[in-house]
């Protein structure tokens, strides 16, 4: 039987995301006893105070533990952070940028992708549906000097909301680019414009969904990383306006400044946004 993208699932994505953050670098550091001590006990006083404003029952309580145990078992940890949870340490962690706004990473990251000098048609299949875009830009310093040699990640779903190494049967890295700019900062990327998509509903992040009656519904994106010598890397992500679930992200990562216009051209559409990089 031919595996196509259709048949994704959130154990298969789970196993994925959680490969893909064990090869992530971390900090060797040793811990901050102190500091652990306070988040961990702030965080459980936290969760003890929901517990008696709710009168939760021990019925309530064991369907929790299946749960927590049920996200372990899928990989859905991943999955589950990077949806309700880092919108806000992301916002915690760029109070304090000046230039291009951030928001969540999310799980589906995959470093390495093919590189370009400045302009480039990212890799996709050859009946790769959706409408054609070209997105441009530029990256410069606060000032809005040009920056050179900068590196611009971008990765996305394709138009069936599917991404590249999460789903079967889709090219390795279908929809994954990076480009470095020229001496004029630019960068061009020609590529198509995503789909709105849901997060994978048929495991326990699915569950907790359906029980509380949210929808999974993600809006149609682009993912960017930005990154230069001397300056604070920027993760992103880039929404259309008057698109579907702009308003009502699952994930609560929309900002006003990260609403794409496009101009519709006759080969498709047509989008410029600039990333003025904060110094390092």
């Amino acid at each position: 039987m031919t595996v196509t993208e259709d048949k994704a699932t959130a154990a298969g994505s789970g196993r994925n995301a959680t490969a893909s953050f064990a090869r992530k670098q971390r900090t060797t550091e040793p811990a901050d006893h102190a500091r652990v001590s306070a988040i961990a006990t702030d965080a459980l006083a936290a969760l003890h105070e929901v517990i008696r404003r709710h009168q939760v029952t021990y019925t309530e309580y064991d369907a929790l533990k299946a749960w927590l145990i049920d996200v372990g078992e899928t990989g859905e940890w991943p999955l589950f952070l990077d949806v309700f949870i880092e919108h806000v340490v992301e916002e915690v962690a760029n109070a304090d940028r000046q230039g291009a706004v951030g928001t969540i990473e999310g799980p589906y990251y995959i470093p390495d992708a093919p590189e370009f000098p400045s302009e480039a048609t990212v890799p996709m299949r050859g009946d790769e549906k959706g409408t054609p875009l070209l997105f441009q830009g530029t990256v410069t310093d606060l000032d809005g000097a040009p920056i050179e040699n900068a590196l611009v990640e971008l990765w996305h779903a394709d138009d069936a909301g599917f991404y590249s190494q999460f789903a079967p049967g889709i090219p390795e890295w279908n929809l994954r680019a990076q480009i470095r700019t020229g001496t004029d900062g630019r960068y061009t990327f020609h590529t198509i414009q995503p789909a709105p998509y849901q997060i994978p509903t048929d495991g326990a992040c699915g569950r907790l969904i359906a029980a509380a009656g949210w929808h999974p519904w993600r809006p149609a994106h682009l993912h960017l990383k930005v990154s230069a010598a001397g300056k604070a890397p920027i993760t992103t992500q880039l929404y259309f306006a008057g698109g579907e679930y702009v308003e009502d992200d699952v994930a609560q990562a929309v900002k006003p400044e990260l609403i794409l216009h496009p101009t519709a051209t006759a080969s498709g559409n047509e989008v410029t946004y600039a990333f003025p990089l904060d110094p390092a």
